[in-house]
């Protein structure tokens, strides 16, 4: 065997060992295959939910955003709307004559004259003062120089003309809301004659001409002017009703002080002749007669001089203004309980004053709590109301001389003012008792009964008053 053939061999030899080295190493070949390919599967497998999942995330991006482009239309639509509402809302309310409305507050004066004159010669300078910007031509202006035709002058006719036409329309409207301003509707007219301003300037924007917010001011004082006139002329026919009333409760004082001098005059005169006359027979009798005589002598003496006393009283009550009596009354059918009126009267006879306040504009009489008698009536009077002021129950009425108070307080207060006066604490209200009373009989009883029947039945001694 050559050399050649035995290295051939030898390399035969080695081959097959080779191969069987690789048929021996062959499954984990086969095995590093399966991976790589189970790892190419499992990469498309990613690769596809990744494409899916993508484009179903973007599907949902797109759903949510149509939402939300949705939700932002319907939500400005919602705030146009609700903004248009508003607007018309306060629109309707300008024209509504209501006490309950929500901007409307209490009335702060600006002028705050002291007569109501006053108020009428200076809404007189106002209206000169708007005048003198018209003729001036300062209450309606125009920006731009039009012409018509080529000509400036014929541009300012047309011009003029339309300022003439705004003003006299503004000018209008504003005179029927100053003819209208009452207490109640202020805030209502200023709001309305502000809302005019724009609407007539806005008219007049296509030819650039426009109302002066100065002409709008001096329109505005003479409303306030107007209304404040009116409330000042309340007030003054408020105290003159109150002067009048005070009058006519003097007259009747007088009247009433005349009366009882003259009855006391009178009844002087009556006892003095009879005791004249009683003088004159004691001087001719003895014994039993002459005794009774004397005692009829001492009690003439006696009536003489209370009548002296009446009469020097009612001479000193006319004469003297200041002394009277200070009432505190109720009437709880009328207006609740704890509310008090505390007033003043100068008749001899207080409670006469009481009744007439119980007349047909009350349903039910007042009930007497207190009643004093002082040298400095209208003082003790005035202590008392500036001590109970806070708790008036008209306070916008200074002359209203009811208080939401409790009888306590008022006791109190007069003690500390040092009277030392009886309260009456409950009060009767008699008939505002008995008629609770029949209609609850009514309310249990039906109509099987009339109110008289149950008067009769349950107050006879009323029906018999009656």
């Amino acid at each position: 065997m050559g050399l050649f053939d035995f290295l051939k061999k030898k390399e035969i030899e080695e081959i097959n060992e080779l191969k069987k080295q690789l048929d021996r190493y062959k499954p984990i070949s086969d095995i590093e295959n399966e991976i790589v390919n189970k790892n190419n599967q499992l990469q498309e497998l990613i690769s596809t939910k990744e494409t899916e999942l993508n484009s179903t995330i973007n599907n949902k991006y797109s759903e949510i955003k149509i939402i939300e482009d949705n939700f932002n239309k319907i939500k400005t639509d919602y705030q146009n709307a609700f903004e248009t509402y508003t607007k018309l809302r306060k629109e309707v309310g300008l024209f509504e004559s209501k006490l309950d409305l929500i901007e409307y507050g209490i009335y702060e004066p600006v002028y705050d004259f002291e007569r109501s004159d006053q108020y009428r010669y200076e809404q007189a300078h106002v209206i000169d003062l708007q005048k003198t910007m018209i003729s001036s031509d300062q209450a309606a202006i125009c920006d731009t120089n039009w012409t018509v035709g080529d000509s400036e002058a014929k541009g300012r006719a047309v011009v003029n003309r339309y300022k003439k036409l705004m003003l006299r329309a503004f000018n209008g409207e504003c005179d029927v809301l100053i003819a209208k301003v009452k207490w109640n509707n202020i805030n209502q007219m200023r709001e309305r004659m502000q809302k005019l301003f724009i609407s007539i300037n806005k008219l007049g924007e296509g030819f650039n001409v426009y109302i002066t917010r100065p002409y709008l001011d001096l329109k505005r004082n003479e409303l306030i002017l107007e209304y404040e006139y009116q409330s000042k002329r309340q007030q003054e026919k408020e105290v003159l009703r109150a002067a009048q009333e005070e009058l006519r409760e003097e007259e009747k004082a007088r009247r009433e002080f005349e009366q009882a001098q003259k009855e006391a005059e009178k009844e002087e005169a009556t006892y003095q002749k009879a005791l004249e006359k009683a003088r004159k027979e004691i001087e001719l009798t003895t014994g039993d007669k002459h005794e009774k005589l004397q005692a009829q002598i001492d009690k003439l003496e006696q009536e003489l001089k209370e009548a002296q006393e009446k009469k020097e009283r009612a001479i000193s009550m006319a004469q003297q203004t200041k002394r009277g009596h200070v009432y505190v009354i109720s009437n709880i059918g009328s207006f609740g309980e704890n509310v008090f009126k505390i007033g003043m009267t100068r008749r001899l006879e207080p409670t006469e004053r009481i009744k007439e306040l119980g007349d047909a504009s009350v349903p039910f009489q007042f009930d007497i709590h207190a009643m004093m008698f002082s040298e400095e009536a209208p003082t003790l009077e005035n202590e008392l109301h500036k001590a109970f002021a806070e708790k008036k129950v008209n306070m916008f009425n200074n002359r209203k001389e009811f208080f939401n108070v409790t009888i306590e307080e008022i006791e109190q207060r007069v003690k500390d003012i040092g009277f030392n006066t009886e309260f009456t604490k409950l009060p009767e209200a008699m008939e505002y008792r008995e008629t609770m009373a029949i209609l609850e009989i009514l309310k249990k009883q039906g109509v099987q009964k009339t109110i008289d029947e149950i008067i009769a039945e349950e107050f006879p001694s009323n029906l018999e008053q009656k």
